[in-house]
């Protein structure tokens, strides 16, 4: 099997594992003894401990897997998924917002139009787009890119990956709920397919801004929540400690969502996460997209519209016996 890199606390199990297979190879070379059996009885336990790690994560442990440096973010799924894309900017009333990028793209010859958020890979790139935290200006212009879909009747995709809208003042004074109250409900009845994708964090309003969707999927290391665990803790515990227990509390993980008909679907990741081999996450996403759009392009624009509303209209619904 591939090497996993590992990051975090709770995959040091694996990378013990992959150090002494790495001393027994040196060993190995060094003696010219043949230790193929030792090999084989390590590689054989590190598969089975990388299988059992990845597939009980807690819901805290998945918010870290969500929130990895070289996870691959929007802009890399569309290099990896489209052919061709023309980003637009600007949202017509006060500027281009870098936290939130869009514009029509190809993908296996199918137009689509394609809006996500984009946080960058390092520091210089995090301040350009203010950590993927959109201000008002960044839903309206996915709004106005939104709209512009509908007018040339092409698909549209989200990609969502946000620690939630920006909550600055001048956010605020220029309208940021008003922004993405706006969006949720142009978004419930916009005349085209909608897809949204969970791609890494999906906090609070900043993530439903863009997540309203005839199909929402996370991809398996994500998360989805009003609050993030960290502000969750503060606010019940004052203070952040309690983030692990916040995170479960929360039921944030991709199959908590699945289970509880709040996403249509989860899109499996590689061993070890989208950041251990972003061409094969992409692979599945781009899969995914194909399948939903062949379905979902025939149906008539009316239905559409009801069945996405109805969707949306069941959640959190409680009948008392």
């Amino acid at each position: 099997m591939e090497q996993i890199k590992t990051s975090f606390d709770f995959e040091k199990p694996i990378a013990e594992l992959v150090q002494q297979i790495e001393k027994v190879k040196q060993v190995s070379e060094k003696t010219k003894v043949d230790m193929s059996a030792t090999l084989r009885e390590l590689e054989e336990k590190l598969d089975v401990t990388t299988k059992a790690t990845y597939s009980n994560l807690s819901g805290w442990q998945k918010v870290q897997m969500s929130r990895h440096a070289e996870r691959p973010q929007t802009l890399d799924y569309i290099k990896m998924i489209c052919e061709d894309f023309i980003e637009l900017h600007g949202d017509r009333t006060v500027k281009d917002d870098k936290a939130i990028i869009g514009g029509f793209a190809t993908i296996a010859g199918q137009t689509v139009m394609v809006i996500g958020h984009q946080k960058g890979k390092n520091t210089k790139e995090r301040q350009y787009r203010n950590f993927g935290m959109a201000n008002p200006e960044g839903y309206r212009k996915a709004l106005r890119l939104m709209r512009l879909a509908e007018k040339f009747n092409k698909p549209v995709i989200s990609f969502i990956d946000t620690m939630g809208a920006y909550p600055g003042l001048e956010a605020e004074e220029r309208g940021q709920g008003e922004a993405i109250a706006r969006n949720l409900l142009e978004m419930s009845i916009l005349k085209v397919p909608i897809l949204c994708f969970i791609v890494g964090e999906g906090a609070s309003g900043g993530a439903l801004g863009i997540g309203i969707g005839d199909r929402v999927y996370m991809l398996e290391h994500t998360w989805y929540s009003v609050i993030s665990p960290e502000s969750c803790s503060s606010i019940l515990w004052r203070s952040w400690d309690y983030k692990e227990r916040a995170a479960e509390c929360l039921k944030l993980t991709s199959e908590d969502m699945f289970q509880n008909k709040l996403i249509d679907g989860i899109v499996r990741e590689p061993l070890g996460g989208a950041h251990q081999n972003p061409e094969a996450m992409a692979q599945n996403v781009k899969e995914q997209i194909l399948r939903d759009l062949q379905e979902l392009i025939p149906v008539p624009t009316d239905e559409l519209i009801a069945k996405r509303i109805d969707k949306f209209c069941a959640m959190g619904v409680v009948v008392e016996d």
